[in-house]
């Protein structure tokens, strides 16, 4: 190839993210020049509209309604549209043209990453998105390269800003939940449907992304099981506190090794969890994002960053595209992931951890061993528990004596979430339980 003609780079989606990469691309053109080689020319935008108001200000004249013919004038394809769909069909085509293709799109990596992947290697060409989880923090590129040789046996990443800014609000400022989201909404944390951040799902994308990459299998995200913090309470916040623990929701994948014989077993979950006040993930405050890496022989590592945002994420991007026109320079084909390995799924029901369970029961004699045998007869041990002060309710008919409750809060002993889930359903029909209030796993502590 002649290193003198420029390498065009075609961009599809001009949002927060991909405006702030263009403007970078326009702006900062003869330092990229220096790092390829050879000149990236940004041959076109395509746009959904391009009379929208945007927060750079781009030449009218890269605009196009016409994405197909955009890509197939290109060498290098930027994907930064989201959404499934004709955001693959596009790369798609990119990739059958013969181009490489830099995306942030998670959600599509998350379904249809593993065809992509597939596509990609028959072709030749390449596909990258460092972008698509955890923003500007480097993390897919140490997986799959500087962790190549290693053996990754577990991950927790806080991937999510949104959460982990309502969670640390909610832990610094004693704000409820519904207060931290109202104010994380308007500080522009949070979108105005905020479903995918407060439930879980765009973690459960990330999780299924990360997991695949470290244990080179590929791991569906519908086989990631997720749970969101709609259901975290300012008193669950509290009693975290005074027992030593962060809430933060975590994106967790493991490799759990198999019996004699058997092979190893991956899990990959999201639910918000008690993090020691130690461990470094405690520490992630804010719309931060950090993502805690133990491998065999590197040892625990830790990436922490912006998770989001349009300069942030562009970086990423524009990393990626540094790599691909490199890459396009120096010739010869793409390298595929490494996602043979077909290790089995450890289902959800026998993934193993600590648990702090919150209920109300009555203040009386012989409670708290009724309260015990539940535990007992469940297979569950009890490893702590604390208690506050009882409180005093009238029920509501006339003449009722008043009813003392107490609060205990129970920490256990490693457990499965098959016996945590009957021991929830034996505590609610209890009598001596007047209810659950809530449960949150326990993570980041040796077992």
């Amino acid at each position: 190839m002649n290193e003198n003609r420029a390498i065009k780079v075609a961009l599809l989606g001009a949002g927060s993210v991909g405006s702030q990469v263009a403007r970078l691309l326009l702006e900062q053109a003869d330092e990229y020049e220096r790092r390829v080689g050879t000149r990236l020319e940004l041959i076109g935008i395509s746009v959904r509209n391009p009379d929208a108001k945007r927060d750079v200000d781009l030449p009218s004249e890269l605009f196009t309604t016409d994405p197909e013919r955009l890509i197939l004038s290109a060498d290098l394809v930027i994907e930064l549209m989201g959404g499934i769909s004709p955001a693959r069909e596009l790369i798609t085509l990119a990739l059958e043209s013969g181009a490489d293709v830099v995306t942030a799109n998670k959600a599509l990596l998350a379904h249809h990453g593993a065809e992509l992947f597939e596509l990609a290697e028959r072709v030749g060409a390449q596909l990258y998105y460092e972008a698509a989880v955890a923003g500007a923090i480097p993390i897919i590129r140490p997986l799959r390269e500087n962790l190549g040789g290693d053996r990754v046996e577990r991950i927790l990443g806080i991937v999510n800003g949104t959460t982990n800014y309502i969670l640390d609000r909610m832990h610094t400022r004693g704000d409820t939940f519904d207060e931290s989201l109202r104010i994380a909404t308007e500080l522009g944390y949070a979108e105005a449907d905020p479903t995918a951040d407060i439930e879980g799902y765009d973690a459960q994308q990330k999780a299924a992304i990360l997991a695949s990459i470290a244990f080179h299998t590929k791991v569906p995200v519908e086989e990631v099981y997720r749970e969101g913090i709609t259901s975290v309470s300012i008193e669950e916040i509290e009693d975290a506190k005074r027992a030593g623990y962060v809430v933060k929701l975590l994106a967790i994948c493991e490799r759990l090794i198999g019996e004699a014989g058997e092979p190893d077993q991956v899990s990959a979950r999201v639910y918000p969890a008690l993090v020691p006040n130690a461990h470094p993930l405690a520490s992630v405050h804010g719309g931060n994002n950090a993502v805690f890496v133990e491998a065999k022989a590197a040892g625990s590592l830790m990436f922490y960053g912006a998770g989001a945002g349009g300069v942030e994420t562009a970086s990423a991007v524009l990393g990626d595209l540094v790599a691909a026109a490199r890459r396009h320079l120096l010739g010869g084909p793409g390298s595929g992931e490494s996602m043979d390995a077909n290790l089995p799924i450890l289902p959800v029901d026998e993934i193993v951890t600590r648990y702090q369970i919150s209920l109300e029961a009555a203040d009386e004699a012989g409670i708290l061993a009724s309260i015990a045998r539940t535990f007992a007869d469940q297979g569950v041990s009890v490893q702590t528990l604390e208690q506050a002060a009882p409180v005093e309710e009238t029920e509501a008919h006339s003449g009722a004596e008043p009813v003392s409750r107490a609060t205990l809060v129970i920490g256990t002993h490693q457990a499965t979430e098959g016996s945590l889930s009957r021991l929830v359903q034996a505590l609610s029909a209890s009598p001596a339980v007047h209810q659950v209030n809530g449960v949150l796993r326990v993570e980041g502590v040796n077992s």
